[in-house]
Formats: C-alpha cells, sequence, structure tokens
C-alpha cells in the first residue's frame, strides 16, 4: 500500500513537472509589453510603459461574465473574424497568418468604467494604426496609448473576486504611503490560458499615476 502511495506521488510530480515545462515555452512565445522598471519593493513595480496599441471592447455585466464575453470577440478578431478561422484552438496562443491573423500577446486587461467593463488586449508591437488590420466587428475599437506610468502588484493563484480585492488593498496602501497619485479605478491583468496551474499563474492589479 505504502509502495502505491509512493508510485501515485511520484506520478502526480511527473505529470506537474511536466505540466511547467509544456506552460513554460508556450508562455515564452507570447509577446509581452516592454516597460521600464522605475521603482519595485518585493512584488510591487511602479512601472513606464511606451505608447501602446490596444484593441478593447466594452461589456456589461459581472465581472467574470464581462471579460469572457469581451474575450470571445477579441480573439475572433485576432483569430481572423471568420467563421473558419474561428474555430482554431486557443490551446496554442501563438498563431499568425499574414494579412489575417494577429498573433496573441499578454495579458488580458480588465478595467471598470462606469456600469461598463473595458476588456482589452494590447496589440503586438510589430502593427502601427496604419499596418494593424481593421476589425469587422464594430465593438471593438483600436486606441493609440501614450507613454504612462503605472503602479502594479504581481501575484499568483486564481483571479479570485477575494484575490483581486486584497491585492487592490494592498497595491493602494502602497501607493498612498509612496506619495503618488492614482488616476481611474484599478486595472486587472491576466497572463496565462486558463488550463495554467494557479501557482504558476502570473496575475496584476494596476493603477495609472498622475505625471
Amino acid at each position: 500500500m505504502k509502495k502505491k502511495i509512493a508510485m501515485t506521488t511520484l506520478l502526480a510530480i511527473a505529470v506537474l513537472a511536466v505540466g511547467g515545462a509544456m506552460i513554460g515555452p508556450i508562455m515564452s512565445n507570447v509577446e509581452i509589453p516592454d516597460y521600464k522598471i522605475l521603482e519595485k519593493t518585493e512584488n510591487i513595480e511602479i512601472r513606464r510603459y511606451p505608447p501602446l496599441i490596444v484593441a478593447e471592447v466594452r461589456t456589461t455585466g459581472s465581472r467574470e461574465g464581462s471579460i469572457g464575453a469581451g474575450f470571445r470577440i477579441l480573439a475572433d478578431f485576432i483569430f481572423g473574424n471568420n467563421k473558419e478561422e474561428n474555430k482554431i484552438s486557443m490551446t496554442t496562443p501563438v498563431t499568425q497568418q499574414e494579412g489575417t491573423k494577429i498573433e496573441m500577446t499578454a495579458p488580458v486587461q480588465q478595467e471598470k468604467n462606469g456600469k461598463e467593463w473595458i476588456v482589452s488586449f494590447v496589440m503586438p508591437s510589430k502593427f502601427s494604426m496604419n499596418t494593424l488590420p481593421k476589425p469587422t466587428n464594430d465593438k471593438i475599437k483600436i486606441v493609440q496609448m501614450p507613454s504612462k506610468n503605472y503602479a502594479a502588484i504581481v501575484f499568483s493563484g486564481r483571479g479570485t473576486k477575494d484575490n483581486l480585492t486584497a491585492n487592490t488593498l494592498e497595491l493602494k496602501e502602497y501607493i498612498s504611503r509612496s506619495n503618488y497619485s492614482i488616476r481611474g479605478n484599478p486595472k486587472y491583468a491576466f497572463y496565462n490560458p486558463p488550463w495554467t496551474l494557479p501557482f504558476m499563474r502570473r496575475n496584476e492589479v494596476q493603477f495609472e499615476l498622475t505625471e
């Protein structure tokens, strides 16, 4: 019996190790927006982001339902916005087809604006406003964001309400102690596909800072 338990434990460890090895290369192929770290204290960073192009969609309802609805609309856009290409599986987050597809980037971002949620993808850096494919869905807006400063707190686990609330409060307290000023509502950023193990996930709460 002990031997069986030991073998089961070893098998579980092996599965976790293989899973981690598979997830690593997948996520390493996903472009993450470049930024400069101005300050760092444990899991909190003050960052300077360059100008970015984002595709965003506004949705209503619960946070969980909103990000799901927004993600589907934006995923439809980056995978070509036609029935055939909508069937491409999200299990391979980097896909490319010249002229019709846009590479997947991380993170998926979500922020509250009044009664609406804004769900957005950062577009790959190789595109400009002129070269980025135009969405056919009028719910999607392409926005050129200027360079901005953000405070961000990084944490693992699932993006649950409790996790987001606790980290939002911690970040706000840090910002207050550091004499920065917040502009707007918190932005939530999720970097990993849904099958990623909770302890391997990267999530963030971000606040834009006034100059």
